[in-house]
């Protein structure tokens, strides 16, 4: 039986339920329940995309609570709206641009456990380690931090005390937070405007590695209501699937789950075999699927994209992966370099392509999305509004430097923490059923936090002139968007590609594709390719490499210049590289120019003298990855009917 982190917590009888978020007032503009306030006629194709974070942890997760957020749900939504709220250490928090959706995915094991913990009378609380925590907690916010990363790492070894796992007890006060929580949800959800999802996080752990997944629900609180949050104690990815299809059956409504941090599973989150080690089958690759049709590849702790060990040729590999490569999330077992082709997304794609040649279906045909993976309520991507990963981290003159390792305490550092990522969704409204359909059919993209429009439309005609007249009628009638797939025609597959900067922010560097394959002699292989760059006529290749774009940043101000790069980068592109009858995935891959990360703002908010080798950590490449494309094989006699579900 595998270990798992989260059990269900609680601690006594007589611990009284006090984590329920309780609204205080109605948002400004009174929102009817789910979609039909939107009355304006839908555009054909999705027009623009809406952004998003689908991974968010309020005062209701028993680790941010311990941790030391005080703020619920309620402000979590009011913030992502756009309005301003008081973070849990006392500074005004707002966005500069608001949210258009939002998922609070608050732990479904112990929701609420640490703050009835913290709230019960000392003398009730008998066990001598959750006394320590009580104690720990009470003693301010380094204590709390202490007793959470202690709870954490007990957890890992399957260490939690008897009195934190019974799952009976914790029952009730899951179901009237759940109530709470959707009838909040239902009053900020305002079609048209801003879309408020219910979620929650499934947390399995086994042995520390991190197999965790957000579930996404599309529908209103009147099928919502009906279940309660899955929990993550002695249980496995496929019971969680069939959490997710019972409640489906049941009510008609729709779910999905989307892994994350896959860079911290230690190969254990897109494995080669099957769950119980033997060969993987098709009937659990389609399922996986189905379920699971985007991952985050991007967030606070870490990107998942590829590693530089996976990608060698590729010398933009490994963004934000420093202080996250050394072990599980904590660090109870150091991570070997075995490991990392099941732990990154790009290998984990080309690992699909190799299980759908074995078995007739791919497992892992997902689209991409970052997210924050806030645990202070705050939903922010922003270098200059990085409000931290949790309230022991939020902006103080010694974030940057402290130790931050949620276990063990070593090893990692504040600036190794990214400012997070989001999601961005292709959609033709933004309500719950457009946004999550966009998700279901892959038509969504991540970035490392800025908001720069991309487009990826792939089919086998696309040519330069189609940017002349209507590309984007062009590419849904003549081709597929981003997380489509085309059956291979004899002719190389051509796209068309486009990237907009951030208005508010950076000029972008690059556009490249990166391509995935099964060679001929079975091994999956991988090409990155530089299509379209600013100032190409200046950047000439130099052996087969384009130059660096250059760096404006002045580390010392937090600051840069838009004197480099392009605001638009557009490219009809032809892979020039294709054999008939490949089975290849493609995906786009924007590049901003170098700008400063959180760590050069806190130096200068703070008057920090900071190591020079951190300095120059500070400065990255902001980047969004689309959702892949995938050229299939031509059908043949006695091949499965489908190798994507949902697609």
């Amino acid at each position: 039986m595998r270990k798992l982190v989260m059990a269900a917590w609680t601690t006594t009888a007589a611990l009284t339920l006090v984590g329920c978020d309780m609204v205080a007032s109605d948002p400004d503009a009174a929102a009817q329940s789910g979609d039909q306030a939107q009355t304006a006629e839908l555009p054909e194709f999705p027009d623009r995309p809406y952004w998003g974070d689908t991974h968010l942890h309020t005062d209701v997760s028993v680790d941010a609570f311990g941790f030391g957020v005080r703020l619920g749900p309620e402000d979590a939504l009011k913030f992502a709206r756009g309005e301003q709220v008081t973070a849990t250490t006392g500074m005004p928090a707002q966005l500069d641009r608001p949210l258009d959706f939002l998922v609070i995915a608050d732990h479904s094991d112990a929701m609420g456990a640490t703050r009835r913990l913290f709230d019960a009378p000392r003398m009730l609380v008998r066990d001598p380690v959750l006394r320590r925590w009580y104690d720990l907690m009470h003693e301010g916010p380094e204590g709390s931090q202490r007793a959470i990363a202690e709870l954490i790492t007990a957890a890992a070894n399957d260490e939690i005390p008897e009195a934190l796992r019974d799952p009976e007890r914790q029952a009730g006060a899951t179901r009237a937070l759940w109530d709470n929580h959707l009838a909040l949800l239902e009053r900020y959800n305002q079609p048209g405007t801003f879309t408020a999802f219910a979620g929650f996080e499934w947390t399995a752990m086994p042995d520390g590695n991190n197999l965790h997944r957000v579930v996404m629900f599309r529908d209103n609180d009147d099928r919502t209501e009906q279940v309660v949050p899955f929990p993550g104690i002695d249980t496995e990815a496929e019971q969680l699937w069939d959490y997710m299809e019972a409640y489906e059956r049941a009510t008609g409504g729709k779910v999905l789950a989307i892994p994350h941090n896959s860079n911290l599973s230690n190969g254990q989150m897109f494995e080669l075999t099957g769950p119980d080690g033997g060969p993987m089958t098709a009937a659990y690759a389609r399922r996986r699927a189905a379920r699971e049709p985007v991952v985050e590849a991007t967030q606070i702790k870490g990107d998942s994209e590829t590693h530089p060990f996976l990608s060698p040729n590729d010398e933009l590999a490994g963004f934000g992966i420093a202080g996250w490569e050394l072990g599980n999330l904590p660090l109870t077992h150091t991570t070997t370099p075995d490991m990392l082709p099941g732990s990154y997304v790009r290998s984990a794609l080309k690992r699909g392509l190799t299980l759908e040649q074995q078995t007739g279906a791919n497992p892992y045909a997902f689209g991409l999305i970052g997210a924050t993976d806030s645990h202070t309520a705050l939903a922010t991507g922003d270098e200059d509004n990085f409000f931290g990963k949790h309230t022991g981290n939020e902006p103080k003159a010694t974030r940057a430097m402290r130790p931050q390792n949620l276990g063990t305490r070593v090893g990692r550092f504040g600036w190794n923490y990214l400012a997070g990522g989001y999601a961005a969704a292709w959609a033709r409204g933004n309500t719950r059923t457009e946004i999550f359909d966009a998700f279901m059919r892959r038509e969504v993209y991540a970035t490392t936090g800025p908001r720069m429009t991309v487009r990826l439309f792939a089919g086998f005609d696309f040519a330069e002139q189609d940017w002349e007249g209507d590309w984007v009628r062009a590419g849904y009638t003549r081709g597929v968007p981003m997380g489509g797939q085309l059956t291979d025609s004899g002719k190389a597959p051509s796209f068309l590609i486009s990237a907009l900067k951030d208005p508010d922010g950076a000029n972008l560097d690059r556009v490249q594709v990166v391509k995935g394959w099964v060679g001929a002699d079975g091994v999956a292989q991988e090409q990155v390719y530089d299509v379209v760059w600013s100032d190409m006529a200046k950047r000439q290749r130099n052996g087969g490499k384009v130059p660096a774009v250059g760096d404006t940043v002045d580390r010392a101000n937090a600051s840069y210049t838009n004197t480099i790069g392009a605001a638009e980068l557009r490219a009809a592109w032809t892979d020039p590289d294709y054999r008939a009858g490949q089975n290849a995935f493609y995906y786009v891959r924007v590049l901003e120019i170098p700008t400063p990360r959180w760590v050069l703002f806190d130096a200068k908010r703070f008057g920090l003298e900071i190591p020079e080798d951190v300095i120059e950590q500070g400065v990255a490449q902001e980047r969004a990855y689309s959702s892949p494309v995938w050229l299939r094989p031509a059908a043949r006699p006695g091949d499965a009917p489908a190798i994507m579900e949902g697609a």
